[in-house]
């Protein structure tokens, strides 16, 4: 992804990532706790959505993990511990997700 993709997923006018050689893009869900006072966040990231669908799909993580969460720069962030519950919802609705990190 160039710079000027770059700023524009930032600036929220999200970019699909490049598909190269046929395959689809990974999403990936994983564990982040830094820079929230050890309090650990599930990250969805990869997912190539407008801006609207990404606010919907994670309404729809929130009711399913019964925890809040929000969108920032185009990845969501779920509180708490809920990467399998998301890994399984991701690949039921046809995607396909991979947990990352430890």
């Amino acid at each position: 992804m160039n710079i000027d993709a770059k700023r524009k997923a930032l600036a929220g006018a999200l970019v699909a990532p490049h598909k190269s050689g046929g395959k689809e893009a990974m999403v990936r869900v994983g564990r982040e706790t830094q820079g929230r006072s050890g309090k650990g966040v599930t990250v969805v990231s990869g997912l190539p959505l407008s801006p609207s669908a990404l606010d919907d799909l994670a309404k729809q993580f929130k009711k399913r993990c019964g925890s809040g969460g929000t969108v920032r720069n185009g990845v969501i962030e779920i509180q708490g511990d809920h990467r399998d519950t998301l890994v399984a919802e991701l690949i039921r609705l046809g995607w396909a997700a991979k947990r990352s990190g430890g």
